[in-house]
């Protein structure tokens, strides 16, 4: 992907008031060159950004929530309260219905820990104000993009792509050990991928595969870069990096020896034959 054109889609996320929810469908809508993954994945990104930001509008001493909510419900509106509350203000429904639960406890005079709340965003049967447990449910339930359901979703869709990836291997009959192989062999920082004899890619050597289930956006790529590629480098030598949603094309430098980036499993591969003696 262009980079004008990462650039143009991050704009409209920020411009969009609402639930992320909606401003996926319009993104879609509107971009249909792109591909839903990425889309998802970009607003994912930009959603995480601005919960960095949003600290102020969901403790802020001028912003009440609660009493909203609570000037809301006595008005006889119907559920979803906090839901639409969330969408005004353009935050994340599943964190204002965290703050409105703790603001609850507090007026109870009920004493409660950080665990305590999560527990009862787990389970919302636990909550024993029925309006207010239906409440954060459905908060719980509309936040695409953070809390349990967005949690599990994510790490669904890491499990799904690395499956993918040792089904590719698999395929093209290439020997390598996951993730959790390396573990047991006493790895702290570790590819998802150690291939046991190297493949050459287009003339490329790789001895590691790194999956991502997401789109590689210039801060994501140099977070990672920076956090786990240049380790896997100096413990294993050149790899190769799969952002399956896609990338931004300027985080590809020509002239990096490290790795190589690709939006899918590389078809010109080259197995090595260690049996064959060196000149």
């Amino acid at each position: 992907m262009k980079i004008e054109l990462y650039k143009e889609i991050v704009k409209d996320i920020g411009k969009f008031k609402g639930l992320t929810r909606d401003c996926a469908d319009m993104l879609i809508k509107k971009y249909t060159d792109v591909s839903s993954n990425a889309i998802h994945s970009i607003l994912s990104a930009e959603t995480m950004q601005r919960m960095k930001t949003c600290r102020n509008k969901l403790h802020g001493i001028r912003y009440d929530h609660y009493g909203q909510y609570i000037t809301a419900k006595k008005s006889g509106q119907r559920p979803g309260i906090i839901v639409r509350l969330a969408a005004t203000a353009n935050l994340p429904p599943a964190l204002l219905a965290r703050v409105i639960l703790e603001r609850h406890f507090l007026n109870s005079n009920k004493k409660f820990s950080r665990t305590d709340i999560s527990q009862y965003m787990k389970d919302t049967t636990l909550i024993q104000d029925p309006d207010l447990a239906y409440e954060i449910y459905l908060c719980v339930l509309y936040d695409d993009r953070n809390g349990f359901i967005s949690d599990s979703l994510c790490l669904a869709i890491g499990n799904e792509y690395e499956v993918k990836l040792q089904h590719c291997l698999n395929q093209c009959n290439a020997a390598y050990s996951t993730e959790d192989d390396l573990r047991e062999r006493g790895y702290d920082k570790t590819p998802d991928v150690k291939l046991e004899i190297p493949l050459a890619v287009d003339g490329f050597i790789i001895n590691w595969i790194e999956s991502k289930g997401r789109f590689g956006s210039p801060d994501i790529h140099k977070t990672h870069v920076k956090e786990q590629f240049l380790s896997y480098w100096n413990r294993f030598g050149p790899g190769l990096v799969i952002y399956w949603f896609g990338f931004v094309d300027n985080i590809v430098e020509p002239s990096e020896e490290k790795y190589i980036i690709m939006d899918h499993f590389p078809e010109n591969i080259v197995h090595m034959n260690p049996t064959i003696p060196e000149l």
